[in-house]
């Protein structure tokens, strides 16, 4: 029963989560995971800075360590040097203070001594996270850099879809019905050819009946008369047509008949010698 029920649970999950990437604006799901990411970036950053404080913390104590385990030597020196002279000068109590000094500083410096050798240790092990936490805040900030260039690039993309998605609308209602109460260009052409060819059937029609061709003769008539009383109007203006047929004019009396074979030519032509 336990499995069913984590298996529905899951299967919700999954139907529910399709249902909502569906529904989701790409560019608001693109902003949510480049804040992610910067939200990542900077908590990584804060980290690393822990761990980069710790480091410098460790080499300011160890700096500190070395400085004092300088003064305790400089100061056991002092003391056995001190000591060295007066047992020289047979003050053998001062002597034995100044030992007791040079014992104390020793103690200290041994103790310093080791508290420096753990400090080092602390601050190359600092040292090592330390490079680790800047090598991986650098590899995260080129991972940050490259999601912002992917962001402009993906922005870039979902606006041409957008564009795409809008013009391909545009021609999918050019094709098909503009609005409600609107017809088509295809249902406007269908009514324009229905109407031309109604309207040729029915010229069709009346050319070939009794009535169509009365008026063909009488239209016919009509042009005849017109014409006729055309012609009369330019005889009477005297204005001839050249497609009616006239008789070629006679020569003038003046004028010589062509010659007759074997008549003597006019003056200033050759004569004819008959030979060939």
């Amino acid at each position: 029963m336990g499995k069913l029920l984590k298996r529905m649970w899951r299967y919700i999950t999954a139907a529910l989560s399709g249902k909502f990437n569906e529904a989701a604006d790409p560019k608001i799901q693109i902003e949510q995971a480049i804040r992610e990411a910067q939200d990542q970036h900077r908590s990584l950053t804060e980290r690393a800075a822990s761990v980069i404080a710790n480091q410098k913390k460790a080499e300011m104590d160890l700096d500190r360590t070395m400085a004092d385990l300088d003064k305790l030597n400089a100061s056991t020196r002092q003391a056995v040097i001190m000591a060295e002279e007066a047992a020289k000068r047979g003050d053998n109590p001062r002597a034995a203070e100044l030992t007791q000094t040079a014992e104390a500083f020793a103690s200290q410096l041994v103790a310093k001594e080791e508290s420096a050798d753990t400090l080092k240790q602390l601050v190359l092990q600092s040292t090592s996270a330390s490079d680790q936490a800047k090598s991986a805040v650098n590899s995260n900030a080129m991972r940050l850099q490259q999601r912002l260039s992917e962001r402009q690039k993906l922005l870039s993309q979902l606006d041409q879809a957008k564009m795409q998605e809008q013009m391909n609308a545009a021609l999918e209602s050019v094709s098909s019905t503009v609005g409600q109460d609107v017809p088509s260009l295809d249902q406007v052409r269908d009514k324009i050819e229905g109407r031309y060819a109604r309207a040729r059937g029915m010229s069709e029609l009346q050319s070939d009946s009794v009535e169509g061709r009365m008026l063909e003769v009488e239209q016919a008539a009509m042009n005849t008369t017109a014409q006729a009383r055309l012609s009369e109007i330019k005889s009477r203006l005297g204005i001839t047509t050249g497609t009616e047929d006239t008789p070629a004019p006679l020569p003038a009396s003046g004028t010589e008949a062509p010659a007759a074979e074997g008549a003597p030519a006019t003056e200033g032509e050759p004569r004819s010698t008959g030979q060939g």
